[in-house]
Formats: structure tokens, C-alpha cells, sequence
């Protein structure tokens, strides 16, 4: 209960606070996100990955991204065969499965739990899942509608991915920054993380649930909150890594669905009214779920 109160509770507190306030005054989300995506979130990048060391770790971290994503995929193809599922219920079950809320709900947590180091991979780790699912999610939510082009030219479009190519590049050329300028860019960073767990809270209050499917629900919550730590920690075994990145990765993996997935589903109409009950479900499940996991790790 002391993992609950000193570092879950405080997330949730914040996320209740938007969901509160979009509950009773309906503002337009899109407003909000558009200024996270454009500005607070490339400063925070920036920021952290200008100032990182980069080492065998980050590599570490990015394949893996890449064998974590792909485990799931393949236990979700597996799936759809045997339960017989549609293409589109497939899509909806892999969009609410293979994509964790990294972001705007694992970054904070991690910040509570790890501190500022942990929070630098973090971050890391929240571009690099931001990337795949922009590519990978809308491919899947598409499902051949819009295809690889579309996915492509999505992450194309997000300034996070810009503001890593000039962090990069002024870090490996040893460019220096202003001093003025990066402290204006850290003060925009900083405001980042605590307006995107507000934003979760609405996007929340948004969601409408009008039916629920229990045994697909059931499969994507265990998956999403149980199977993808488990894989995850079977991976930082396997994975030369520290022991704190380790943490991370195993915590970032246990996140519920990614409220994104919800605006792609919409989009294409992958099931979206499925897969907006797995995000509200496995976001209320994690309440007991991300607590037993620290737990376990400490």
C-alpha cells in the first residue's frame, strides 16, 4: 500500500482531475493535444535526449521495442486464428494490446518511483514507442485501407520525431546551445508531463463505452497488464541492460492501452467502440496492477 499512496496515487490524482473538469466542462481536447504535440512535447525531447548519454543501452532499448512489439503481434495472430476473429476485431484486439499508455501515464509513474534517472529512459523509451505506434498503429487500424504510405508520412508529421534528428545532430557535432535557449526550452519541457496526464484524465471523460465484449476485453486486459511484463522481463534478462533501465522498460511494458489507439480505431473504424472499453478498462485495472508490479521489483 505504500507503493499505492506514494506513487500511484498522485498519477491517478492529476488524471482525476482532468477527467473532473472535461466531465463537467466540455473542452475541445484536440486544442490542448495539438499544443502538447507542437510544442511542450518536442522541448522535452529535446531536452533529454541532448543532455543523455548514449551508450549500448539506448540500442538495448530499441531492439527491445522492436522484439517486445513483435511478441505481441505474433500472440495476437495466434489468437485471432483460433478464436476465428474478423480482420477489423484482430486490428481493434493488436491496436489496444501491442501499444501501452508509455507516455502520459508511464513517464509520470516512473518520475515517482525512479526518480530523475529512471525518467531519462523514460522518455527514451516513450519517443521510441511513439514512433512505432504511429507507424505500426495506423498500419494496423488501417489494415490495408491506408497502408504503409500513410503510416509513413504520419510520422513524418510529428515534430517529436524532428526534434530527436536536431538533438542528435547538435549532440554528435558537439554544437552548443545557448544557455538562454536551453533553459527556455527546459522550462517548456518541464510543463509537459504534468499537462499530458492531465489530457489523459479528458480523453477518459470521452470515452463512451456502449457495449462490452467480457471475453475480448478479458484476452486484451490480460495481455496488455499481465502478459506484456512478463514478456518485457524476460527480456531485460536476455537483454544485456542496468538494472534500473531494466525497471523501467518492465514498467513502461505494464502500462494499460494507449489512449491514441482510440483516436486511430475511430479513424478507421477498427473497432472502436471495443477498443475504447479496453483502454478505460485496463486504465482502471492498472490502478491495482502497476502497484504489484513495483512491488515486485523493488
Amino acid at each position: 500500500m505504500t507503493i499505492f499512496f506514494q506513487v500511484v496515487l498522485p498519477v491517478i490524482l492529476v488524471f482525476l482531475s482532468g477527467y473532473i473538469l472535461q466531465s463537467f466542462i466540455r473542452l475541445e481536447i484536440k486544442s490542448i493535444s495539438t499544443v502538447v504535440l507542437y510544442i511542450l512535447l518536442p522541448c522535452l525531447v529535446f531536452d533529454t535526449f541532448y543532455k543523455a548519454a548514449f551508450d549500448q543501452e539506448y540500442f538495448m532499448m530499441v531492439l527491445f521495442s522492436i522484439i517486445l512489439l513483435f511478441l505481441i503481434l505474433l500472440i495476437n495472430k495466434i489468437a485471432a486464428k483460433v478464436a476465428g476473429n474478423s480482420t477489423s476485431t484482430e486490428s481493434g484486439l493488436i491496436l489496444s494490446t501491442a501499444f501501452m499508455n508509455a507516455g502520459n501515464y508511464g513517464a509520470p509513474i516512473v518520475l515517482f518511483a525512479f526518480g530523475e534517472q529512471g525518467f531519462i529512459y523514460s522518455v527514451s523509451f516513450m519517443v521510441i514507442q511513439q514512433i512505432v505506434m504511429n507507424f505500426f498503429g495506423v498500419y494496423y487500424a488501417a489494415k490495408g485501407a491506408a497502408g504503409v504510405r500513410l503510416a509513413i508520412a504520419t510520422v513524418l508529421r510529428m515534430p517529436p520525431t524532428y526534434a530527436v534528428v536536431v538533438a542528435l545532430i547538435a549532440k554528435l557535432t558537439a554544437l552548443p546551445v545557448p544557455e538562454n535557449i536551453m533553459s527556455s526550452i527546459t522550462l517548456v519541457g518541464d510543463a509537459t508531463i504534468p499537462t499530458v496526464m492531465i489530457l489523459l484524465g479528458m480523453q477518459l471523460a470521452n470515452i463512451t463505452v456502449k457495449q462490452l465484449e467480457w471475453g475480448k476485453i478479458t484476452y486484451a486486459a490480460s495481455l496488455r497488464l499481465v502478459g506484456s511484463p512478463l514478456i518485457a522481463w524476460g527480456l531485460t534478462i536476455l537483454l544485456p541492460m542496468s538494472d534500473m533501465m531494466g525497471s523501467v522498460l518492465i514498467v513502461s511494458a505494464a502500462m494499460p492501452s494507449a489512449a491514441t489507439t482510440t483516436m486511430y480505431a475511430v479513424q478507421f473504424d477498427s473497432k472502436p467502440d471495443l477498443v475504447s472499453s479496453i483502454t478505460l478498462i485496463t486504465t482502471l485495472l492498472s490502478v491495482i496492477t502497476i502497484p504489484i508490479v513495483l512491488n515486485i521489483l523493488q
